[in-house]
């Protein structure tokens, strides 16, 4: 990362522990040091109209307060790739800096995290027909057997492909086709994910919770989706061809199925899986929202601004608030 004080603020956490609120009490703060602060999200389902409730992007009151920028951009029935999040987040970013504003970013997807951040070597996306054939031939002999055609492929990429996951069974059988997936530049790809560079000075934040104050939240995060019409916004979106992509967004299967419990607890599941992605970033700076309010956490935030911390090296781990 470049010398001098942190242009760019991100903010990451897991999901339902506050970022939103976090990042509107900081704009706060930014304009009483006479800055004119902008919200670019890091999500990778916010980005797609239609699943707003879902995804908890910013509502209109939340925007009237903080200027957001990459929500709500992308058609329902389109996938969409880190690939063409990156180029964009950029962009935002450049022309917030040249515009004398100070970028927010703020999201729970950590490789759109560290595409806005950094310069990923991402690979290519797939020749024409490729992933219909693999995705047909999963379709015809399931999961488990073609993680075992993909084991004897790749032995080197399969331990970290789950027999389970069907997306990433198909995106590593493309990538072999391809060309793309040979052990060093899987390898390469990985170490990028973890590097301190990042494109211009950036204070990464972390925003950590003790374990059942996290699970309070999102218990009642989910409870307050489904009161405001996310069962009926899912199947909107199904009905309108939401893409592979879009269906990938936390909690879509469940609530077609009508199962709220069970949407709980796969939210649960993506917080630990979200934490432990943070604490692998270099440099976060770890801020706890036990028992205290966005606006106290956003005045710690500007007084880590005024103290920035050396760039490079692991960040603080969460401690008794891992989970």
């Amino acid at each position: 990362m470049a010398g001098g004080r942190p242009a760019v603020v991100a903010i990451f956490g897991p999901t339902g522990i506050g970022k939103t609120e976090v990042a509107i009490a900081l704009a706060d703060r930014l304009r009483e040091r006479g800055e004119d602060p902008v919200a670019i999200s890091a999500d990778a389902i916010q980005v797609y109209r239609g699943l707003e409730t879902l995804s908890g992007a910013a509502d209109a009151a939340e925007q009237g307060r903080l200027e957001h920028r990459l929500i709500s951009i992308v058609p329902i029935d389109r996938t969409f790739s880190v690939g063409e999040y990156m180029p964009l987040a950029h962009r935002e970013i450049d022309a917030a800096l040249a515009g004398g504003r100070r970028p927010i970013v703020v999201g729970g997807t950590g490789l759109y995290l560290r595409a806005a951040l950094t310069e990923l070597d991402l690979k290519p996306p797939p020749d024409p027909g490729v992933r219909e054939r693999w995705a047909k031939r999963l379709e015809d002999i399931g999961p488990e057997a073609l993680h075992a055609e993909l084991s004897k492929l790749a032995p080197w990429i399969v331990e970290r492909v789950p027999p389970t996951d069907k997306s990433r069974i198909v995106r590593a059988l493309e990538l072999l086709e391809m060309g793309e997936l040979g052990p060093p530049g899987e390898e390469a790809e990985r170490s990028q994910l973890w590097t301190a560079d990042t494109r211009v000075p950036t204070l990464l934040v972390g925003l950590v919770m003790e374990r059942e104050a996290l699970y309070r939240r999102i218990e009642a995060r989910v409870e307050a989706m489904v009161a405001a019409g996310a069962e009926e916004e899912v199947r909107m979106a199904a009905a309108a061809g939401a893409s592979r992509t879009a269906r990938k967004a936390l909690g879509f299967q469940e609530l077609l199925e009508g199962d709220v419990e069970a949407m709980k607890r796969r939210t649960r599941q993506y917080a630990k899986r979200q934490l432990t992605w943070m604490r692998k970033l270099a440099g976060v700076r770890l801020v706890d929202l036990t028992d205290r309010g966005a606006a106290d956490a956003a005045a710690e935030i500007v007084r880590m601004l005024a103290r920035p911390a050396a760039s490079g090296g692991p960040g603080a781990r969460a401690g008794r608030h891992s989970i």
